[in-house]
């Protein structure tokens, strides 16, 4: 398995931010991580609930 550099909690609030609306740009800027790593997630996160394929 690969290293995790966040716990998924942090993941998850950074997740809830973006879809209550909140720009991805302003919320990576605000946490010091990069638009792509929440793009990521956010990609995972609806492969996991099953409304994108993976």
């Amino acid at each position: 398995m690969g290293r995790r550099g966040y716990p998924a909690e942090f993941r998850r609030k950074v997740l809830d931010l973006v879809e209550s609306g909140r720009p991805v740009a302003d919320v990576a800027k605000a946490l010091g991580i990069s638009d792509q790593t929440i793009h990521t997630w956010r990609r995972q996160d609806r492969i996991d609930k099953g409304l994108e394929p993976g």
